[in-house]
């Protein structure tokens, strides 16, 4: 039981993809384009608020309408707006005290694999940040010909999917911990002998107690 599994947003940064995202449009003179998508996703981003429409399943659809802003982008082009987003978004709004603990957690020889919805150069690019051998697993995108096509290969790793996910990569092994902050992360965090949760939303907050698992936060 060497490995530990964390999510990105909301655990291990307070930042959001979005926000990057809609920042580096800004910057790179395509903030019209990302203003008309995100007008057509206002109503169904505040019926979720509102509680009239599943919150998550409206984040993985606009997840899934973000991935076609960046279509046409080559390899090195994904990895420069990756790079740009967690340097001005993710990285400034790290939690600290959690990431601390990992990396320490990795000194005494834990595997650590970042598990998360976040498009997968994106994940990869804040795990650089903690080191060699840090592994990410995010939502993949479909690349054809050198090029990003503006699709996922494959549904939003999220949820049930996030879980499913990681429990291919550990090809048996038992999860050592998990890090988690919202109720999503379940899935993930029921896979850990040593489940964790992080500045919890307050339905994952009151489960969390139930259970007496840790709580961060």
């Amino acid at each position: 039981m060497n490995t530990i599994a964390a999510d990105l947003e909301g655990t291990l940064t307070t930042g959001e993809t979005w926000r990057g995202m809609a920042a580096w449009m800004q910057a790179h003179g395509r903030a019209g384009e990302y203003q008309r998508f995100f007008y057509r996703n206002l109503p169904g981003a505040v019926a979720a608020r509102l509680g009239l429409a599943d919150k998550r399943a409206f984040q993985d659809r606009f997840m899934e309408g973000a991935a076609g802003l960046l279509a046409g982008l080559g390899q090195a082009e994904l990895t420069a707006v990756s790079e740009w987003v967690v340097t001005n978004e993710l990285w400034p709004k790290r939690r600290l005290e959690v990431l601390d603990e990992l990396l320490r957690l990795r000194q005494e020889g834990r595997r650590l694999v970042l598990c998360s919805a976040t498009f997968q150069p994106i994940l990869e690019a804040f795990a650089r940040r903690l080191g060699e051998g840090v592994e990410a697993l995010g939502t993949p995108l479909e690349v054809e010909g050198g090029v990003f096509t503006g699709r996922l290969r494959g549904p939003v790793r999220s949820g049930a999917h996030k879980a499913e996910h990681l429990g291919k990569f550990l090809q048996g092994e038992a999860l050592f911990a998990a890090y988690g902050d919202s109720l999503p992360d379940l899935p993930m965090l029921e896979l850990a002998e040593q489940p964790v949760v992080v500045y919890p939303e307050p339905r994952l907050r009151q489960l969390a107690m139930a259970r007496n698992w840790r709580i961060i936060g």
